[in-house]
């Protein structure tokens, strides 16, 4: 597992949009991009970068994962039938470590990917410490015995800015199951994403 060095909050400084919908995040306070030269004028923006930047907020949302595991994901979703789009964001929702963040087990992406990695969480009772791994429909999500004593988790359940998506079945507070692959329109993104952008991207 990759881990992320910098500051995740550049990434919504450098979109210029609150991506992951935190009260805290810098954009809430200075709109420009990050560094010495973030406030100068904006130049005119190509269709390239306009496609290379659909694909960094949507990279930078599921934790900014590394663009080897998101391109491999891409090409899985052109493998499958139907729209690539709509297929590269069930991929990315289907990752164990959103499961957990779409559950309300972490506060962030980043900390669930934590949780999963240190061995936090459990699949259909078995434990597993792959962020990545894919969750499929009917799969339960539990949290270990030492989680449900963590302070994290128990001040990400009281989280008032986002609520637990229709396909992620809660039962009590910590148990959920996946219950099917969302759509786009039925991921909660507190901000507009454009996957046929991104499949522009690597379609060039």
């Amino acid at each position: 597992m990759s881990k992320r060095n910098s500051s995740k909050y550049k990434l919504d400084r450098r979109m210029g949009e609150n991506i992951w919908g935190r009260p805290k995040s810098s954009v809430n306070r200075r709109s420009y991009g990050p560094g010495q030269h973030g406030q100068r004028r904006k130049s005119k923006v190509s269709d390239y970068g306009i496609q290379l930047r659909a694909k960094q907020k949507l990279k930078g949302y599921y934790g900014d994962v590394t663009e080897k595991q998101f391109k491999a994901t891409y090409q899985e979703a052109a493998r499958m039938k139907g729209d690539t789009g709509q297929n590269l964001i069930g991929l990315l929702e289907q990752r164990l470590d959103m499961i957990v963040y779409r559950a309300k087990f972490a506060p962030t992406i980043f900390s669930a990917r934590q949780i999963v990695s240190h061995g936090h969480i459990r699949v259909n009772g078995v434990k597993c410490n792959i962020a990545s791994r894919r969750v499929r429909p009917g799969d339960i999500i539990s949290l270990g015995n030492k989680a449900k004593e963590m302070a994290l988790i128990a001040e990400a359940l009281t989280l008032p800015e986002r609520e637990v998506p229709d396909y992620v079945a809660p039962d009590g507070t910590d148990k959920i199951t996946f219950v099917r692959v969302p759509t786009l329109d039925e991921v909660p993104y507190p901000v507009r994403m454009e996957p046929n952008l991104v499949v522009e991207f690597y379609s060039r």
